[in-house]
């Protein structure tokens, strides 16, 4: 593991060998999905076969691309997704490289929790993607970074990314930093992915019932479902090592909630989701990994609040690390926002 005294030494270097002109990432080829149908498929619509074979495409997004003209069956192109299947048909779908085009500046308001020359940490509210992707492009923090950042924002994470060195979940809250030159973004970037040990990243998350014990470790490979390929999950096969610590705030005495300190030693997609899960303790309204149980058994006003909390109770509190130029530690504290200090309140997590 390279030392941070390193990694700040070679960030350093960076900053006299990088410039700050960027260019904008090479078109790559068009992806193909293939499927080859089965005897339990004889007789069912193409579209519907279609759809249980290529889980992570949307049914609609099928449609569209058949409509588009970008599915073959047996190398002959159609257009007809009613059309019945036969087992052994052969289908061949392209999905075009979507088009590459350049976040616009937009006038949001950020939550600036620490700001210098080379970065800035801010406090993302719930809601807000932190890039554009389909279906959301604008309103994103990128595009709010390019507001308040302007020409300075680093440009290694490419045109849709610029200036992301991690990111949050859409509807998790708090810290996050966020590069402004290119010597910063290979200094932080380096950190998150080799150097753990200078970096502090500490959550809270309102949890179902109470974990035994009250304090612990959570290891396991997180991958794709083998279930559902829309979901994370601890995996036996596969996947990427995770280890999270966990430490218990505060829990009811009927130990129907809790209130739960997570600190990552790694960061893998929805490394917290899935492990309190794994262990029992899903996040209280996380509509992925969990379902709002024993509501009942809480008072009118608990209830109300937990049916109308659609995401997951995840807040990003504190964020710590090495300065990249100055080689100082920094240290961000998010506050808990108003919706989540409510549901804590009315679940008698009080902090």
């Amino acid at each position: 593991m390279q030392s941070p005294h390193k990694a700040l030494q070679a960030a350093r270097t960076d900053l006299t060998l990088v410039t700050t002109n960027t260019t904008a990432r090479q078109p790559t080829m068009s992806d193909n999905l293939s499927y080859t149908a089965t005897a339990d498929d004889e007789g069912a619509r193409l579209d519907k076969v279609l759809a249980s074979a290529w889980p992570d495409q949307s049914r609609s997004r099928i449609k569209a691309l058949i409509e588009d003209g970008q599915l073959s069956v047996n190398g002959n192109p159609t257009t007809k997704m009613s059309a019945k299947v036969k087992a052994g048909d052969t289908f061949d779908l392209v999905i075009p490289e979507p088009e590459l085009a350049e976040p616009i500046p937009e006038d949001i308001k950020l939550d600036v929790l620490y700001e210098d020359e080379d970065l800035l940490v801010i406090n993302k509210p719930a809601g807000m993607v932190v890039h554009p992707a389909a279906g959301n492009e604008s309103g994103t923090l990128v595009n709010a970074l390019l507001a308040h950042c302007g020409d300075s924002l680093s440009g290694i994470g490419g045109v849709k990314r610029p200036g992301i060195v991690h990111r949050l979940d859409k509807d998790t809250s708090g810290a996050m930093v966020v590069a402004k030159n290119d010597m910063a973004h290979r200094a932080l970037s380096n950190l998150f992915s080799e150097d753990k040990e200078n970096i502090d990243r500490a959550y809270l998350a309102v949890v179902w019932g109470t974990p035994r014990p009250l304090n612990g470790d959570i290891e396991g490979n997180i991958g794709r479902s083998p279930r559902n390929r829309k979901k994370m999950a601890v995996v036996k096969n596969g996947g990427k090592y995770a280890l999270t610590h966990y430490k218990t705030l505060r829990s009811r005495d009927d130990s129907l909630v809790s209130l739960v300190e997570c600190r990552l030693a790694t960061g893998r997609t929805h490394q917290i989701r899935v492990h309190m899960n794994h262990i029992g303790h899903s996040l209280v309204c996380d509509p992925v990994y969990s379902r709002n149980r024993a509501i009942q058994k809480f008072n009118f006003k608990a209830q109300e609040i937990l049916k109308g909390f659609n995401k997951q109770a995840l807040h990003a509190r504190t964020l710590g690390f090495l300065h990249p130029r100055t080689g100082n530690y920094i240290s961000t504290e998010a506050p808990i926002p108003d919706d989540l200090l409510g549901l804590m309140n009315a679940l008698e997590l009080y902090v």
